[in-house]
């Protein structure tokens, strides 16, 4: 017989190093044409990073995204970025560009400051020229002024860091400010279990994440729909094998992940709550959607046998044996 449950599992994540310092650092120079050339040692393994990068920075000169120019993760040429885990590039990485764009920004400011006889905090960098915030018809392209920049012997160039607010931890309690910020998410799932022989078919899965601000709204979810993929096979197939001390599943002909055929629709929600220590906003995303899709599942397999298994992967064997050994259930 087929029986179907539903489960949700809710998690909260932080974001960055617990409770240590995890600073980064971004260089920003403003080219003579008007593009902007970013130094940053995030590496980008795929997450994106490198393109959120980019759109931070040009949102910062109001600029097109192509005439940004991002270098990451040259040992020889960026500065320090600090490591692609615990979801921090995008928070931390993208605040130290922020802080590096205001400094490059600053010194073009300072110099239209000459060319258009206005203050700086009246004069506006945007769609590639400087403007008096009251008489748009003043203004004067970018590049003239980086090149006045020049001839006067100043580069438009910008150095930023940031570290995230964290303070000690309790030893003996943990507590204390062990991140800048926090992720949320709530994933719920539906299963189908088949009573004669085990079997859990996931038939669909949702994700809602606080995101903070989506700088990318389609990498966002791209990032939740592979994080929950990875979810799945740590629920229901995923397992390393060690028998006396040797481990068999060594090979992917034997340690089994999820396939295309495999992954049902997973469907994502983007929940905007802007964070105030955030570029724009935004916060991490890059392991949070992998932490509650197996919650979820276990849940709604428990919700569709009545019986809670403690154990992951919910093979057919494991869920077959764990309803024989529970109490007659009214299915």
């Amino acid at each position: 017989m087929m029986v179907r449950g539903r489960g949700t599992a809710t998690i909260y994540y932080g974001i960055g190093n617990t409770g240590m310092p995890n600073p980064s650092s971004a260089f920003v120079e403003v080219m003579e044409d008007g593009s902007v050339s970013v130094l940053c040692g995030a590496a980008d393994m795929g997450q994106g990073s490198t393109t959120v990068l980019a759109q931070i920075v040009a949102t910062d000169f109001g600029i097109p995204l192509h005439r940004v120019h991002v270098t990451t993760a040259d040992t020889g040429s960026t500065p320090e970025a600090g490591v692609s885990s615990a979801s921090r590039q995008t928070y931390v990485s993208g605040n130290a560009c922020r802080a590096a764009s205001a400094q490059a920004k600053q010194v073009l400011l300072d110099r239209a400051v000459e060319l258009l006889d206005e203050p700086a905090d009246n004069l506006i960098v945007a769609d590639g020229v400087v403007t008096v915030a009251n008489d748009p018809d003043r203004s004067v392209p970018v590049p003239e002024v980086a090149l006045a920049c020049r001839k006067a012997g100043r580069l438009s160039v910008g150095s930023g860091t940031f570290n995230p607010p964290t303070g000690d931890l309790d030893r003996e309690t943990g507590q204390g400010d062990a991140y800048g910020t926090f992720a949320f998410a709530t994933h719920v799932a539906e299963v189908e279990v088949d009573t004669e022989t085990g079997e859990v078919t996931v038939l669909g899965l949702w994700a809602a994440h606080d995101v903070g601000t989506a700088i990318n709204p389609q990498a966002a979810e791209g990032q939740i729909e592979g994080g929950v993929a990875i979810g799945l096979g740590y629920a229901t197939m995923e397992e390393v094998v060690v028998e006396e001390g040797h481990i068999r599943t060594r090979t992917f002909s034997d340690y089994m992940i999820p396939t295309a055929l495999d992954v049902p629709p997973i469907y994502s929600l983007l929940v905007e709550e802007p964070t105030p220590s955030g570029p724009y906003g935004a916060k991490g995303l890059g392991e949070p959607p992998t932490v509650a899709a197996a919650a979820a599942i276990a849940n709604a397999v428990y919700d569709a046998i009545g019986v809670r298994i403690m154990e992951l992967p919910l093979t057919a064997e494991r869920v077959y044996l764990a309803m024989l050994s529970a109490p007659p259930r009214m299915l």
